[in-house]
């Protein structure tokens, strides 16, 4: 059993794989969050680095595809799942990645950051919380949400930090508050959803 203020292992995935995606700008400016805080160990899962098909098959490409991300996953305490939104939801190959994977989500918390247009990926948060609550597991109930974000950055910082900045802090404090409460339940009590 870890001590109770043990640094929680945080897997950060990148939820887009399209060419051009603005994505790893939002990335490098969540990761330096991340990194700022003593109490979160951080790892990142790129769907754009998965490979995995989409039939669902188990063959061999698919273990080895398997293997750079399912320990990823699977060690974590929580996640921060960073998605656009594509035609009023979430990207496919995210989608895909989520459902390689089952008992690595549960019992654990998500937090949710977006980015798009004018909705800011909102309509794709929505439906990530619908998808996340069937596999068993917790979504913070605060986000954050960068509007029109091709113009919300500037030399890979949001032009503004003041709003994210603070909407970071108050997403990460509620995630680690999830996933010391949970870790501590999983570790007395394997869950068994």
């Amino acid at each position: 059993m870890q001590t109770p203020d043990a640094p929680l292992q945080v897997t950060v995935v990148l939820g887009s794989n399209r060419h051009g995606r603005f994505g790893p700008v939002v990335a490098d400016w969540l990761l330096s969050r991340l990194r700022d805080r003593e109490d979160l160990v951080t790892q990142v899962v790129d769907v754009a680095d998965a490979e995995l098909p989409t039939t669902l098959a188990r063959t061999p490409e698919t273990a080895a595809a398997l293997s750079s991300v399912t320990p990823k996953l699977a060690a974590a305490d929580a996640f921060v799942v960073l998605t656009p939104e594509y035609n009023h939801s979430y990207p496919a190959a995210l989608k895909n990645l989520i459902d390689w994977h089952y008992t690595e989500w549960q019992a654990k918390p998500v937090a949710l950051v977006s980015y798009g247009g004018v909705s800011g990926g909102l309509r794709a948060v929505e439906h990530l919380r619908q998808v996340f609550a069937e596999l068993h597991a917790v979504t913070v109930r605060d986000t954050v949400s960068f509007h029109n974000a091709g113009g919300a950055f500037e030399d890979g910082r949001p032009k503004d930090p003041t709003g994210p900045d603070t909407a970071a802090k108050t997403m990460l404090d509620q995630l680690v508050w999830w996933a010391r409460g949970l870790r501590e339940a999983r570790e007395r009590r394997p869950y068994g959803g």
